[in-house]
């Protein structure tokens, strides 16, 4: 399992390269990808294509081959194999048959971002890309607005907005988060601003819709004590009964302390619930 530059070329160790000569073959999620990589380097080993709509077809295959003695080197198109890449059947097969499975360790995209992210990093949790719709998308978030660690995502740059209205939405707009695109390339851009600031300059900027996107947000803060909770929502509930959302919200801040925009949103919630 050799990982390999998510941009930066340098960042390709020096065992990594050594492994990727020494095996008798290279499974590659995309040749096309791969080839200019081994090309700078002057490897020359044999290279074969296993991506998600082949790996299962191709696993006898490399099963018979590592079971033979022979040996081969698994990389993604960038970072570290099966972090949101394809890869895991081979490799769990690989257990279940006894197959020494070795990881070369290198760049990773997820652990890049939140090194230098400035979110607490003792305790994160990894999600992977969201759902494609906006309705699962919100219902994947609405499952992790309480998780008390940070949140790291891989987006599409076509969806990243969409991804940040949601996640405005769904776990307030004051909520801290950064937005790392093009690690260790060129165009490298890191920016640290709470959700609806951040959404804001992601759709002012055409630039920040480009390249592979990394978003990371701060994990929910755990209610001081459930007893002000619950009378926070007694006073919210109260004044929704005789005040439009926006006042009952506005009021409720005033009395409790609260944030205005988290309470707001609460009130659109408790509003729109169904009755009976």
């Amino acid at each position: 399992m050799v990982a390999t530059p998510i941009g930066n070329l340098e960042d390709l160790s020096t065992r990594a390269i050594h492994t990727l000569q020494a095996v008798d073959l290279i499974a590659a999620e995309d040749t096309r990808h791969s080839r200019p990589l081994l090309r700078h380097f002057g490897i020359k080993t044999a290279l074969i294509a296993l991506h998600e709509h082949n790996e299962r077809e191709l696993m006898p295959r490399l099963l018979g081959q590592l079971q033979d003695g022979r040996s081969i080197a698994l990389i993604s198109d960038a970072g570290t194999p099966l972090i949101s890449d394809p890869g895991f059947p081979l490799v769990r097969e690989c257990h279940r048959q006894g197959v020494r499975v070795s990881p070369v360790p290198g760049p990773s995209a997820a652990i890049c971002a939140l090194s230098a992210a400035g979110l607490p990093s003792d305790r994160f949790l990894f999600e992977g890309f969201l759902p494609r719709t906006h309705a699962a998308r919100c219902e994947r978030l609405q499952r992790l607005k309480q998780e008390p660690c940070t949140l790291v995502f891989y987006e599409s740059n076509h969806r990243v907005a969409e991804s940040l209205q949601d996640m405005r939405s769904v776990l307030g707009a004051e909520r801290p988060a950064l937005m790392a695109r093009e690690l260790t390339k060129l165009h490298e851009t890191l920016i640290s601003a709470p959700l609806a600031e951040l959404l804001q300059q992601v759709e002012a900027d055409p630039m920040q819709r480009k390249g592979e996107i990394v978003l990371l947000v701060a994990g929910a803060k755990p209610e001081a004590d459930a007893g002000q909770a619950a009378e926070t929502l007694r006073i919210l509930e109260i004044l929704l009964e005789a005040l439009p959302v926006k006042q009952a919200a506005t009021l409720t801040a005033r009395i409790t302390g609260q944030k205005k925009n988290r309470l707001y949103q609460e009130a659109l919630a408790l509003r729109n619930r169904p009755v009976g």
